[in-house]
């Protein structure tokens, strides 16, 4: 299995959310982002209640359920902004997705190495 390393930058990590609350980051400060979205790529729990509200839930790509169980972030502040540094089997297309029901479009892929 492959493991890729992605570094992200979050300009405003204090007002960065995803565009439906009820699946939104709510936490304060980078700590607790990176527990949060190490959360949402080891385990699919943030991913089911996302795919349960969806006109069509049986519709949805399963792919996009997929975990992680070693996925491992970690998020510092750094000048203005929030570093983040993500260690994951995931394809991006996983990643992003619980990156926008996370915070939304508030986070800016600079790297990705793999592991």
């Amino acid at each position: 299995m492959a493991y890729n390393r992605y570094y992200l930058s979050i300009t405003d990590l204090a007002h960065a959310r995803g565009a439906d609350n009820r699946f939104s980051y709510d936490g304060a400060g980078p700590n607790d982002f990176a527990a949060a979205l190490q959360q949402a790529l080891r385990t699919d729990d943030l991913f089911q209640r996302w795919r349960a509200v969806q006109p069509d839930p049986d519709a949805v790509d399963a792919s996009l359920g997929t975990t992680d169980p070693t996925a491992e972030v970690t998020a510092r502040v750094a000048d203005l902004h929030t570093d983040v540094e993500l260690t994951t089997s995931l394809p991006m297309s996983v990643v992003r997705q619980r990156l926008y029901l996370l915070i939304g479009s508030s986070w800016q892929l600079h790297d990705m190495r793999a592991a």
